[in-house]
């Protein structure tokens, strides 16, 4: 790979940038309008700027990290990239218009990968003629720190495209772990589903604080992060977003969003992103 793409500048999409930036690649990252683009700018500069601060990096390797990305709102510039990751919101139809574009714009060789948490890789595929050529790659939320990578097949997927998303991966520093088949929301996801509703309900129930409820988890199950603080950092909304899709396809009331869940969000409390989940930041 030698010019990645990004398809979305939120947290997720801009956090993928700046890593592949961070690892000496040049990289686009496009979104749908200016602002978005600025904002996303905006933030990693910030976040590399207290990085600076706490003396972890020098002020020159920031502004060449920054050097190495360009942001656009811009999709064509796809077509010079090898390697493309998707990271929109989990609506299947916006994901499906956006790889039809991809799949018109691209060279034949590009690979599209979707950072979906709980969409079938296949479904999206669907809507290319490179179906061999699409996988999920999901990255976790702080994606320049946290060192996993799930490499998500679809039913077409090949193994070459498998090979060389792995690859991708370790080349960002990553540990990649491929599921042995199309797996919606792969390993990470599904195990935590329960846990995350549960704590919510729990909460809800007013049997405990989410401070008190976090840090029992921490203690007593040796996380290192509480599962109401984790819901804040992945962003309530996206949290629900997950849930809806896997009770649909799998009709498991593990899967049930929680009403809680459901009304922070009507209320616009998104977490971490919004300034109040589960905590005020």
């Amino acid at each position: 790979m030698k010019k990645p793409f990004v398809v979305g500048a939120g947290i997720m999409g801009a956090g993928v940038g700046q890593l592949c930036a961070q690892k000496g690649y040049e990289v686009t990252v496009v979104d749908i309008s200016e602002e978005i683009v600025e904002k996303a700018k905006g933030k990693v500069r910030a976040g590399l700027s207290r990085r600076v601060e706490k003396g972890k990096i020098t002020q020159e390797e920031m502004e060449s990290v920054l050097s190495r990305m360009n942001w656009s709102t811009d999709l064509d510039m796809a077509k010079e990239s090898d390697f493309v990751v998707e990271a929109v919101s989990e609506n299947l139809g916006v994901k499906k218009e956006i790889f039809k574009k991809l799949d018109s714009i691209c060279l034949p060789e590009t690979i599209l990968a979707t950072n979906t948490t709980a969409l079938s890789v296949s479904e999206v595929a669907s809507a290319t003629s490179r179906a061999d050529k699409v996988i999920g790659m999901h990255f976790f939320n702080p994606a320049v720190i946290m060192k996993l990578v799930e490499i998500i097949r679809g039913e077409k997927t090949s193994e070459e495209t498998i090979a060389t998303a792995k690859k991708f991966a370790e080349n960002l520093g990553k540990t990649p772990i491929t599921t042995a088949k199309e797996a919606p929301a792969g390993i990470v996801s599904r195990v935590l589903a329960g846990l995350l509703n549960e704590a919510a309900v729990v909460y809800s129930e007013g049997i405990a604080s989410p401070e008190d409820i976090d840090e029992a988890m921490k203690l007593g199950a040796g996380h290192p992060l509480g599962p109401l603080a984790l819901i804040d950092m992945i962003g309530l909304d996206i949290h629900l977003a997950k849930m809806e899709t896997l009770y649909e396809k799998f009709k498991d009331e593990r899967y049930k969003p929680p009403e809680v869940i459901r009304k922070m969000v009507a209320d616009g409390k998104l977490g971490k992103k919004s300034g109040e989940g589960f905590y005020k930041y």
